[in-house]
């Protein structure tokens, strides 16, 4: 269990784990986590890169800007990233440096390269196979720079573009650039580009090895925005609370549905309501991840998606007890909540993201409970809020509140059978299904042969 008080400052975004975890960001079990389906790093450096970029939110509109302008980039020229350089290729550079290897020869001629050969056969093989690596590598690095390094690329894969180029100068590793693949190298030269990246070229092979994996966890974030067909968000100026979407998505689904919703202060609550299953908690984490990849630069499953800079995101979505510390299901949800209103009464521009408000107590606490707590988030117009129930019958007393829309997930029946469409529709759900599902599940019958 994640520690509820364990806050993460993303710099300017506040977020906890429970938040990155509610919303499947990451997860303990990775196949089902953000992270593992946007994942198209070619190496593991890269894709150390990548988690890091999804644990930090920018600090800022303009950084935002920026790594957005850096991932267009990147999506304008995939079609032409190398595939020359591989995840084996990095490890075996690596792997060369870490090696216990007999002094290369320095001054390498068809003679002292034979000797090598003959006496020092498998230091020979290791050079022979971490120059071949290196060759890849670099002409891989050296065709990014040039596909990056023109002048509309932005400052921060400029700054990257020029560090390659100052890395790659050398003479030596322009000739190692320039060989031609497909020819065998000689003996001599082996042990001539062995001997140089050996002593001579550590530094350098390791900081463009760090730069190639900035570039690979970039490459990563623009090659999902193309395969999950992302869009880049747009900032709105203004400080007060605003989310407009149009067809909305969540993004690991394989035929999304697609929503439309518009929070602003004047209607900056969100009721929904629905049969379990209907897509209530579905919604909610696509709203909480575009929120979320917006703020780390990177596309949103929408069409289009207008926002403000957010203060932090806040969900209250999978909220379990905790034995060891003898602390109740209810006891937590009320935890979390007691946490949430400390975040957003002093003033802070947040995302509050609720399912399904104190399942931990019986009906009649958890009406009372429930209608409490939303009349008194009700008064707080600097922040935006959705949130799910089961509790249909408190929509009626909360109508009186001009801040607060609602929404439903429609449920048909046929037959005596359930259809989700997921569509929403705008007022509270009537459906009141316990009992057929049991039906349906074949529970009754079970009961009826006691």
């Amino acid at each position: 269990m994640v520690h509820q008080n364990m806050f993460i400052e993303t710099r300017n975004m506040l977020i906890d784990k429970i938040t990155l975890f509610d919303l499947s960001i990451f997860d303990y079990n990775e196949e089902l986590s953000l992270l593992y389906h946007i994942n198209f790093c070619k190496t593991s450096n890269g894709r150390a890169w990548l988690e890091h970029y999804l644990q930090h939110t920018l600090s800022s509109v303009k950084e935002i800007k920026e790594r957005q302008k850096a991932i267009q980039k990147i999506i304008n020229i995939q079609g032409q990233w190398p595939e020359i350089i591989t995840n084996g290729s990095v490890l075996m550079i690596e792997k060369f440096y870490e090696s216990q290897v007999d002094n290369i020869p320095s001054g390498s001629n068809t003679i002292t390269s034979g000797i090598y050969k003959i006496f020092y056969p498998t230091d020979f093989s290791l050079v022979r196979y971490s120059v071949t690596h290196f060759l890849d590598f670099l002409q891989g690095i050296n065709t990014i720079y040039h596909l990056l390094n023109n002048e509309d690329a932005p400052a921060s894969l400029t700054v990257m573009t020029e560090r390659i180029r100052m890395l790659i100068a050398k003479p030596i590793v322009q000739k190692m650039i320039m060989h031609d693949r497909s020819k065998k190298l000689s003996s001599s030269t082996i042990i001539s580009f062995g001997y140089f990246i050996r002593h001579h070229f550590k530094e350098e092979a390791h900081e463009l090895i760090d730069i190639y994996s900035r570039l690979d966890a970039l490459y990563s974030m623009a090659k999902a925005c193309e395969h999950y067909k992302f869009t880049f968000p747009q900032f709105t100026q203004n400080i007060v609370p605003h989310f407009e979407a149009k067809q909305l998505f969540h993004p690991l689904l394989e035929k999304p549905v697609a929503y439309d919703i518009v929070l602003t202060p004047q209607q900056n609550f969100l009721f929904l309501t629905g049969a379990n299953m209907a897509g209530k908690s579905t919604f909610i984490k696509a709203v909480g991840l575009s929120v979320y990849l917006a703020h780390i630069g990177m596309g949103v499953p929408a069409k289009n998606l207008q926002l403000n800079f957010f203060d932090g995101l806040i969900s209250n979505i999978h909220v379990i007890d905790n034995i060891v510390k003898g602390e109740s299901y209810f006891y937590n949800e009320v935890q979390r909540i007691r946490k949430t209103i400390e975040q957003v009464s002093d003033g802070k521009n947040c995302l509050v993201l609720i399912d399904e408000l104190f399942k931990g107590t019986n009906v009649e606490d958890a009406m009372k409970c429930s209608t409490t707590v939303i009349e008194g988030l009700l008064k707080i117009r600097n922040a935006l809020f959705i949130l799910s129930t089961h509790l249909y019958e408190i929509g009626a007393v909360l109508k009186q509140y001009p801040n607060i829309q609602f929404r439903y997930f429609e449920t048909e029946i046929k037959n005596e059978q359930l259809y989700f469409n997921y569509t929403m529709k705008e007022g509270i759900s009537n459906d009141r299904l316990g009992y057929l599902i049991l039906k349906k599940e074949g529970v009754i019958d079970l009961l009826n042969k006691l």
